[in-house]
């Protein structure tokens, strides 16, 4: 295990089509909503997400894991997992994962949001899940 924050890490929230991002600063105090990355072939997503994490000094993910309500895993959950597992393994990048149940349902009730093409629902989405990582007590995995 790493030691915890502080570093600056992205937060993803991956779906089939988009993927929401968020970040925060390296003290762990403000989060911004980035711009959803709207999914291609892996290399083309690693690519962006190579530039995001150059740009913003990137030392750590987190992803989204959409567990069903008893908390067990979903296919979608496995997906999620392996996409993780690959890009973070790829970013030579430690990584954590955190429950995302519910976690687009409430962001459209938070920020007043609607399901929409552009991804912002997914990126805020993803700030909701960094927020409760940071609250929980970030911790991040390299042993990927």
């Amino acid at each position: 295990m790493t030691p915890p924050i502080p570093c600056s890490v992205l937060c993803l929230d991956i779906g089939n089509k988009r993927i929401g991002i968020a970040g925060c600063d390296p003290l762990g105090i403000s989060i911004t909503h980035l711009p959803a990355i709207f999914r291609g072939s892996f290399e083309k997503d690693l690519k962006e997400f190579a530039n995001i994490c150059l740009e913003r000094k990137v030392e750590g993910l987190v992803i989204g894991n959409p567990l069903d309500m008893q908390g067990m895993e979903t296919n979608q959950s496995i997906r999620c997992k392996k996409y993780g597992f690959k890009l973070a393994k790829c970013l030579n990048l430690p990584l954590a994962f955190i429950n995302e149940h519910c976690s687009t349902l409430e962001a459209k009730e938070k920020f007043s949001l609607k399901r929409d093409k552009t991804g912002r629902i997914d990126s805020a989405a993803a700030a909701i899940l960094l927020q409760q990582w940071l609250i929980e007590g970030p911790n991040l995995d390299d042993s990927n």
